[in-house]
């Protein structure tokens, strides 16, 4: 239930930033697509996506208690992640390379704000999925250990949530890039 009302409130904070975003931008008097849209942003949404589809893997793996392979699956999870965040720091720097600043618009600042703000929030899973990844591997080591962790109904319910704050962040992305790309 925590969860939940933790998603919601990720949800409604970006929605009224969308908003404030889609007003500013609709309310001056620049067109859009002055300026090109920063081409990492697209390849860290497939990224993004890629990383939805390993995280889905998870509970499939937890389930055949394949813990060598779940371990497997949260590392690229979490590579994929970090291939995200520097996608991201690139998108920002080429939004800077076309004059696009933090300080320069109003409409600016919302990009880099919200985007940034994505960003922390993919960075809180990441420090969830990586707590995860380490406990799996320290199971994995031993056949007690495995056995213990898998029937531990603890240890499943935390891969459910990962896998729930995963997918909306993947999903709250997919929505805010259709929104920079509608409004850019």
């Amino acid at each position: 239930m925590l969860l939940y009302m933790g998603l919601a409130g990720i949800t409604m904070l970006f929605t009224v930033l969308v908003v404030l975003y889609g007003a500013t931008r609709l309310h001056s008097a620049l067109p859009t697509g002055l300026q090109p849209f920063p081409r990492y942003f697209s390849l860290s949404t497939i990224v993004l996506l890629v990383s939805s589809y390993t995280m889905a893997q998870a509970p499939r793996l937890y389930k055949a208690d394949d813990l060598t392979g779940l371990a497997r699956c949260l590392g690229a999870t979490l590579l994929l992640g970090s291939v995200f965040g520097g996608l991201q720091v690139l998108g920002w720097r080429e939004l800077v390379q076309h004059g696009v600043l933090f300080t320069g618009s109003p409409s600016g600042t919302y990009v880099y704000f919200i985007s940034a703000l994505h960003v922390v929030h993919v960075l809180a899973g990441m420090l969830y999925l990586l707590a995860q990844l380490l406990r799996v591997l320290h199971a994995s080591r031993d056949s007690v250990r495995t056995l213990v962790f898998i029937r531990n109904p603890y240890h499943r319910r935390q891969l459910q949530v990962l896998g729930t704050y995963w997918h909306f962040i993947d999903a709250l992305w997919v929505v805010l890039f259709a929104v920079f790309l509608f409004l850019y």
